[in-house]
C-alpha cells in the first residue's frame, strides 16, 4: 500500500505545497494539493486517498478545523500536521483529537518520508486486522450456524434472544463436537461486543493449581515464582465475554469464587484483597449432566443455579440427520478454499452412509472426516470408501439359517418407497464391489434394475 499510495498536502504556500509534493514523489507516492481546507474537503470527496498532510496554521480553516473535519468523514484516514517550533502545543492538543503524528518546520525530507511510510503501513495492518476480524464475525455470526432440523432452530431462536441482553449468564449443553464453543461465539457476536473481547478457558485442560491464577490473575509475591504482576481472563473479558469451557470439571475449590463473581460481579486477583468489577458476559459450556454431577457432590448446587439462568441444550448430530447434507457441503467449500482442489461434491452412496452413521464425535467428527476424504480424493466424488467408516450402520448380517437382515436409517420426509429400493440396490452394489451382474444375482432381479 506504501508506494503509489495517494496524499492529500494541505498548505496556504505554493512553494511548500510544491517541495514536499517533490520529496514525496520522488519516493514514488501520487500526490495532490490543496491551499486551504475548503478545497481538502472537495478533493476528498471527489477522490480516495490513503494518507493527509497539512499544514497547522491557514488562514479561514486551520489544521485543527480540517482535522476534525476530516475524521468525521473519513475516520479511518490517518492525519498528519506540519507546525514550527511555536506552535508544538497546538499540534499535540491535535493529537489528542485523532491527528496520527506531526512534523516540524523546516521540514527534514527524511523525517517526513519515515512518517508517511509508518502512517502508510500502519494504515494497512489495520485494514487487514478489520477484515480479518469482518471474516471471523461472519464465520460464528448465527447466519453462519447452519440447520433445518426444527430441534436445532429452536435452541438458535433462543440464543438469538439471549444475545441481546449481554449480561445474562448462559449455559450451553451437549456432547463433545457438538459445536458449543461456536454457539457461544455466535452469542457473543449477536450481542454488539468488541470480537476480540472473547476470551476462552477449558477447566478440565488447565492444573487445579494454576486454573485459578489463569482465570483471575495474581500480583507479584502471590506464590513461588509470580516475579510479577499478571492479567487474568477475567480481566481480558472486560466488556466482552468469559467463556468456560468443560466448566463441570471445575475444581471443588474454585468453585465459591466463581459462584461469588457470579452474584457480586466483583474478583480478587490471587494474592490481593482488593476486589475487582467484572464488566463482561458469563458463559459456561459442559458435555456433563450438572444436577448428576451435584448428586455425586463434584459440582456445588448453588453454582449450578446460579449458571442455570438460561440454558441452551445442542441436540448431538444423530438426532438432526437432516443437518447433515447442508453441512457436509459446508465443510466441502471450505476444503476448496483451503486446500485449493476442485472436489466435485459427495456420491449418494457415501452420502447415505453418512446419514446412517450415528456419528458420536458429532459435527467435529463429520469436519474431520471430510477433510481427510477431501485429501484423498483426486477429483472425483467423495465415494463410501474414502470416508474411513465401517458399513457396520448398514446391519448387514447372514446368520447360519443364511437370513439376510438389512436396517436403514431415513427421515419422515425423504422416506418413501423409492428410497427404500434405491438403497437395496446400492447396497447391493457395494456388497458385489460395484458388479452389476453380482448384484442383479444377489437381489434376485434384472441387470436392467441398475440402468
Amino acid at each position: 500500500m506504501s508506494r503509489g499510495a495517494q496524499i492529500l498536502v494541505v498548505d496556504d504556500k505554493q512553494s511548500f505545497r510544491f517541495m514536499v509534493k517533490g520529496y514525496l514523489e520522488d519516493a514514488g507516492y501520487q500526490t495532490n494539493c490543496a491551499a486551504h481546507g475548503v478545497e481538502a474537503l472537495a478533493k476528498l470527496e471527489q477522490s480516495p486517498f490513503d494518507l493527509v498532510l497539512s499544514d497547522m496554521v491557514m488562514p479561514e480553516m486551520d489544521g485543527a478545523m480540517l482535522l476534525r473535519k476530516v475524521r468525521s468523514l473519513h475516520p479511518q484516514l490517518p492525519f498528519v500536521l506540519f507546525t514550527a517550533h511555536g506552535s508544538i502545543d497546538s499540534a499535540v492538543a491535535a493529537m489528542k483529537e485523532g491527528a496520527a503524528d506531526f512534523l516540524l518546520k523546516p521540514l527534514n525530507q527524511a523525517e517526513l518520508l519515515v512518517v508517511v511510510e509508518r502512517q502508510l503501513e500502519h494504515t494497512c495492518l489495520q485494514v487487514s486486522y478489520n477484515r480479518m476480524l469482518e471474516s471471523e464475525q461472519e464465520k460464528f455470526s448465527f447466519q453462519n450456524l447452519l440447520s433445518t432440523a426444527p430441534i436445532m432452530g429452536r435452541v438458535l431462536a433462543a440464543a438469538q434472544k439471549v444475545a441481546a441482553t449481554p449480561r445474562t449468564t448462559v449455559a450451553i449443553f451437549g456432547e463433545s463436537g457438538v459445536g458449543k464453543e461456536v454457539l457461544a461465539r455466535a452469542v457473543h457476536i449477536a450481542s454488539k461486543q468488541d470480537m476480540t473481547r472473547f476470551v476462552a478457558i477449558n477447566c478440565a485442560a488447565i492444573p487445579e493449581t494454576l486454573l485459578e491464577s489463569e482465570l483471575f490473575g495474581h500480583v507479584r509475591g502471590a506464590f513461588t515464582g509470580a516475579d510479577r504482576d499478571r492479567q487474568g481472563k477475567c480481566s481480558r473479558a472486560e466488556g466482552g465475554t468469559l467463556f468456560l469451557d468443560e466448566i463441570g470439571d471445575m475444581p471443588l475449590s474454585l468453585q465459591p469464587k466463581l459462584l461469588r463473581l457470579l452474584e457480586e460481579r466483583t474478583y480478587g486477583k490471587l494474592g490481593s484483597d482488593q476486589q475487582v468489577s467484572a464488566d463482561f458476559r458469563i458463559i459456561v459450556a459442559t458435555h456433563r449432566n450438572l444436577d448428576e454431577c451435584c448428586q455425586q457432590g463434584s459440582f456445588r448446587r448453588d453454582l449450578y443455579h446460579r449458571l442455570n439462568i438460561f440454558p441452551l441444550t445442542i441436540p448431538p448430530l444423530r438426532e438432526r440427520r437432516e443437518d447433515i447434507p447442508q453441512l457436509t457441503e459446508h465443510f466441502l467449500n471450505d476444503f476448496r478454499q483451503h486446500l485449493g482442489k476442485a472436489l466435485p461434491g459427495i456420491s449418494q452412496a457415501a452420502l447415505n452412509l453418512m446419514l446412517d452413521h450415528d456419528w458420536p464425535g458429532n459435527v467435529r467428527e463429520l469436519r474431520n472426516l471430510l477433510e481427510y476424504a477431501s485429501i484423498v480424493t483426486n477429483g472425483e466424488l467423495i465415494q463410501p470408501e474414502h470416508l474411513r467408516l465401517q458399513l457396520a450402520p448398514l446391519d448387514h448380517e447372514e446368520s447360519d439359517a443364511g437370513r439376510v437382515m438389512l436396517n436403514f436409517n431415513f427421515s419422515a420426509e425423504e422416506f418413501s418407497l423409492d428410497a427404500v429400493n434405491r438403497r437395496v440396490i446400492e447396497w447391493a452394489l457395494e456388497k458385489c464391489d460395484n458388479n452389476k451382474s453380482s448384484a442383479a444375482r444377489l437381489l434376485k432381479a434384472s441387470r436392467k434394475l441398475f440402468y
